[in-house]
């Protein structure tokens, strides 16, 4: 990856609901056909699916879809139930995630399984995928169902290989970009290409590949957040990772300069079932002093740099802006 210094853009950190601005419309319309495609005459789906549309997120991904098929002013009505079926392989991915992880909460919420059961949980993610990939087949685009499916087949495959890792701290920068890569910017980079193909298809690949860095960007800066951010403001725990024993790319990059005292403290945390507060606001502490979190931003700005540099040879247009603008959103956003 090129070094190329992040645009002055980058720090004005354009609001989600300005950069949504020119497909405010269509986007409102997503969560219905989201609820339409997995509406189901069962009560405990009918439960776990009232408790989920209570939970909806920023609608990112649907964002990014529905920019790419604005890119020449002619999306197509198909859109909207493309943006649905990728928000809703997202949730599954996020069902699931929160199962194997035991997370009582997510952004301040409960989860599925806190909630119900693990059971239920695993459950109730299949039968996001199962629909998911029964409305794209009755859409009936191979292209759509073969980028689709094959970004859920990475994020399935990510969270396998995340699991086989038993060393924690022998996970390495490689090993972080090939998760990160799978798990975040692999549907990403499948909804900015599925929004081409939905209305400026000759821009296909263009947008595959912005999708795909600006992935990259939004993970490491997820992943500063547990280092930098404020509960209040995130939903979760400043540290959150780190009492969960993940090790992501500010730690990573820290523990290359770390004395031994300071590698030591860390190995402590590790070692300790459940971390308390003191030992992760120190090992915070040593993350900031090692240049962990100097490291991390600097890679997310360069992946939003380069994935700016991808949208050269596309006209000049709101949807255009807008996709800039989520760059911004991506790098400086504070939840």
């Amino acid at each position: 990856m090129s070094a190329v210094p992040p645009p002055a853009r980058l720090s004005l950190a354009p609001a989600l609901l300005d950069l949504q601005a020119p497909i405010r419309a269509r986007l409102n319309r997503v969560p219905e056909e989201m609820w339409r495609i997995v509406r189901a005459d069962a009560p405990i789906i009918e439960s776990v699916n009232a408790h989920l549309t209570g939970t909806k997120g920023k609608m990112f991904r649907p964002t990014v879809l529905l920019l790419a098929s604005s890119l020449e002013d002619a999306p197509q009505e198909r859109a909207v139930s493309m943006a649905a079926v990728t928000e809703l392989i997202h949730l599954a991915s996020v069902v699931h995630d929160d199962s194997v992880d035991h997370s009582p909460l997510r952004r301040g919420k409960p989860t599925i399984n806190a909630l119900f059961s693990h059971q239920v949980a695993v459950i109730a993610g299949d039968y996001l995928y199962t629909r998911a990939l029964a409305e794209l087949a009755a859409v009936g685009d191979l292209e759509l169902l073969r980028v689709l499916t094959g970004a859920a087949s990475a994020m399935t495959l990510g969270e396998l290989r995340q699991l086989a890792s038993f060393d924690a701290l022998e996970f390495t920068e490689a090993d972080y970009w090939l998760l990160v890569q799978a798990k975040t910017a692999s549907l990403l980079g499948a909804a900015a290409e599925v929004g081409a193909l939905c209305g400026a298809p000759r821009f296909r690949q263009e947008m595959a590949r912005f999708g795909v860095l600006l992935g990259m960007a939004f993970q490491v800066a997820d992943d500063l957040l547990d280092y930098t951010g404020n509960e209040t403001v995130t939903g979760k725990p400043s540290g959150n990772d780190l009492k969960e024993h993940k090790v992501t790319l500010p730690l990573i990059a820290a523990m290359t300069t770390m004395s031994r005292a300071q590698r030591a403290r860390v190995e402590a945390l590790f070692a300790a079932p459940v971390p308390g507060d003191a030992e992760i606001t120190d090992v915070v502490t040593i993350v900031h002093e090692c240049g962990g979190i100097d490291f991390a931003r600097r890679k997310g700005e360069e992946f939003a740099a380069e994935a700016e540099s991808a949208l050269v040879g596309v006209p000049a247009s709101e949807a255009r802006s807008a996709l800039i603008d989520a760059l911004g959103y991506v790098m400086d956003r504070r939840s």
